[in-house]
């Protein structure tokens, strides 16, 4: 009998939509079909534009979430045409929705995580119970509401007695230290800022594979202006988002360093987001040999590399090594995340978030 959920993940780097038909029946998960969208030129930039303050958000922000649907129900469709399934046949769809804000223990105390998706209007699309709004119930326990991947990283990744890290690099980089008591939250900037740079000097909206990055040099003094930033030396449990590390903190940090050529610059936030990944290892997972990278980052070469000479004692390889492609896991995750929910059980670690305690995740709109 299977046991089929459906995750869907639009992240940090707002390129698109990933999504995965997974089957949980027996000991081991198995992705049955993987499907992705890309986001409109206008939904992109609306949805960018909505991390950051505006007129007239409430509206914008209702609009926004009802085209993000519209991108969601495409991905299913495909998923379910791909694979043969049946609407009926899937048990939940896993909708994390897409983070605009993210403020937990902030304001007085709880703070908010804000994610723009209308869960109920996709329910209507498919035909399918959707599980969305994961994070808030972790925020109101005194979380910070992310990360969330931990728990399914140990589920899918882990080795007994053995340190294992597994690094996710969307437009935000986050560390999960699966060895002993699970650690896990947000390094800094992922892809975020390298792709803004590359889009806005190439026009191109990501630097493929690094090479522009590797063709450049990275300036030391500009380095560390970048570095001087208080989030990344924060102790755990943090996570942050596009509030902080956005276009307007990178123009306040490249004031005094105008003569810089670009390509200078795309090689410096390459070298920003290997060393705040590499300083949280050296200080967190000092145990851990291996470094298993996921998300979009893991396809970028010179990144990586530079991950590997930043870390010589590890080994750093891409999850599709450990039989999961980079762009599924965070999907996959997701789907997990609800049937976790539908059962019952608890999605969040304490020891991750800072919770006070586990807590069942998400809200429920059946088919």
């Amino acid at each position: 009998m299977r046991d089929l959920f459906i995750g869907l993940m639009s992240g940090t780097s707002l390129d698109g939509v990933d999504g995965v038909l997974v089957d949980f029946a027996g000991d081991r998960m198995q992705v049955q079909q993987y499907a992705t969208l890309p986001f409109p030129p206008a939904l992109q930039a609306e949805l960018l534009a909505l991390n950051t303050p505006g007129d007239n958000e409430l509206h914008r922000a209702a609009l926004a979430a009802n085209g993000l649907v519209g991108i969601y129900a495409g991905v299913v469709q495909q998923l379910l045409e791909r694979s043969g399934t049946l609407a009926t046949q899937v048990k939940a769809i896993g909708a994390h929705g897409q983070t605009v804000r993210h403020r937990p223990q902030e304001f007085g105390a709880t703070g908010y995580t804000l994610q723009l998706n209308n869960p109920a209007l996709l329910a209507e699309h498919t035909g399918i119970t959707v599980v969305a709004d994961f994070r808030s119930r972790d925020v109101a326990a005194g979380g910070q509401g992310a990360p969330l991947v931990p728990a399914f990283h140990q589920q899918v990744f882990g080795r007994a007695g053995e340190a294992v890290a597994v690094l996710n690099i969307g437009g935000i980089s986050n560390l999960s230290l699966l060895y002993g008591q699970i650690l896990g939250f947000d390094c800094g900037p992922g892809n975020a800022l390298m792709d803004h740079w590359c889009q806005l000097h190439t026009g191109q909206p990501y630097d493929a594979d690094g090479t522009w990055a590797a063709s450049g040099t990275v300036c030391p003094a500009l380095l560390d202006t970048l570095l001087d930033e208080p989030y990344l030396t924060k102790a755990p449990p943090k996570s942050t988002g596009r509030d902080l590390f956005n276009p307007p903190w990178l123009a306040s940090k490249l004031q005094g360093f105008a003569g810089l050529a670009p390509v200078g610059v795309q090689a410096t936030l390459t070298e920003l987001t290997a060393s705040a990944i590499a300083t949280c290892i050296r200080s967190y997972g000092k145990n851990s040999k291996l470094l298993i990278v996921c998300g979009g980052g893991a396809l970028n070469k010179y990144l990586m590399q530079r991950l590997q000479a930043l870390l010589p004692g590890m080994q750093v390889q891409s999850s599709a090594t450990h039989g999961l492609p980079p762009l599924q896991v965070e999907a996959a995750a997701f789907a997990w995340l609800a049937r976790q929910t539908v059962l019952g059980l608890p999605g969040n670690l304490a020891s991750v978030t800072g919770a006070r305690g586990e807590r069942v995740l998400g809200a429920v709109y059946p088919a």
